[in-house]
């Protein structure tokens, strides 16, 4: 088979993936949410009252700049929170910090750079946040941390490390920041909470080998050009890996007595700058197609799914709010290992 007709199959297979099954899954998805609404099988919770506990509380938002985590960022500011903004963009950082002070008098935030392709960034993050907590304000508590950052790359990119930079982003860079962060969160001195944002294109996963080389360069055949990036496969491979940790995670901080507990929250189609490496006339297609079929939300509109997450009440039951597939226990096998054998996948260490 020629170059350019497996160049040519497989943009199609991420333009049918993206334009067609995509926007498939996401109306089956809200009429799930429909059924379970009318049928009256879903609970409804408040949001839980952050009134002041003595102590201040922190939290962590990554992927703050714009979009979607500015939006939360400012939300929980409002809520009390002292936000710490994480970016791999320190200037637009510092602007969405401006800007939410701006607009919201006496709200407390700053901004940490954090590059979450990046494993030395990665590990100097979470070096200033303990620094920031336990030296310069002891008598802050890290009560929340939202795992907000993703990408969908048009073209394949490596990290330092040799990892796919979609699967760096979307999943292995929250993962090792989740497990770095987790001793803090459990000195919480009120529960905490890890919010992680999946999306809803995991369920166009059907299969899943999770092993080294779903992370390294053997995601597409090192052999194959940039242009035929199966990027729209990979992202949600990606997310499905994301939602797998989080239900792995809450099983065994539950069965250890945790008072840290973990959700999921999908936010849908959200009009933000994630396709920004696609080119600009398909993204406007793509915008005005999702628009005229109610689908295109705005930041504000889908942040709502992760504030809501974030501001749960701690209940007595696992409230992780799964989103997918049934998970089997061979699932909790492969994440068994990979939290255990972290050198192996992520060699962090």
């Amino acid at each position: 088979m020629s170059s350019v007709v497996v160049r040519n199959a497989l943009q199609i297979d991420n333009l049918l993936r993206m334009g067609f099954l995509w926007t498939l899954i996401i109306m089956v998805s809200y009429m799930m949410v429909l059924y379970h609404l009318l049928r009256g099988s879903s609970i409804v919770f408040p949001r839980r009252s952050m009134a002041s506990v003595g102590r201040w509380r922190a939290c962590i938002v990554t992927g703050a700049s714009s979009g979607i985590g500015k939006v939360v960022a400012k939300a929980l500011a409002l809520e009390g929170y002292h936000v710490i903004l994480a970016g791999h963009m320190s200037g637009e950082l510092h602007e969405a910090v401006a800007e939410i002070k701006s607009e919201c008098i006496g709200v407390s935030l700053h901004s940490v750079e954090l590059d979450l392709c990046s494993v030395a960034s990665i590990l100097a993050f979470v070096d200033a946040v303990e620094s920031w907590i336990l030296t310069t304000y002891p008598h802050h508590d890290l009560q929340l941390l939202v795992n907000n950052a993703g990408i969908l790359a048009a073209s394949q990119r490596f990290t330092p490390e040799g990892y796919d930079s979609m699967m760096a982003t979307n999943y292995l860079g929250p993962f090792l920041l989740t497990k770095l962060l987790l001793p803090l969160l459990e000195k919480s001195s009120e529960p905490a909470r890890i919010v992680n944002v999946v999306s809803f294109t995991h369920r166009c996963v059907r299969s899943l080998k999770i092993n080294e080389e779903l992370f390294l360069k053997g995601t597409v055949q090192k052999s194959l050009n940039r242009d035929w990036y199966r990027m729209a496969r990979i992202y949600e491979a990606s997310k499905m890996c994301l939602l797998l940790f989080s239900y792995e995670l809450e099983r065994r901080l539950g069965n250890l007595g945790s008072r840290v507990t973990v959700m999921v929250a999908d936010p849908g189609i959200v009009k933000t700058s994630i396709l920004q490496e696609l080119p600009q006339l398909l993204v406007n297609i793509t915008h005005l197609g999702l628009k005229i079929l109610g689908l295109l939300q705005s930041p504000d509109a889908g942040a709502r799914a992760i504030i809501d997450a974030a501001l749960a009440p701690m209940v007595d039951f696992s409230f992780l709010m799964l989103v997918g597939p049934s998970l089997g226990s061979l699932w909790q096998i492969l994440l068994w290992r990979s939290w255990n054998d972290i050198a192996v996948f992520c060699p962090f260490s």
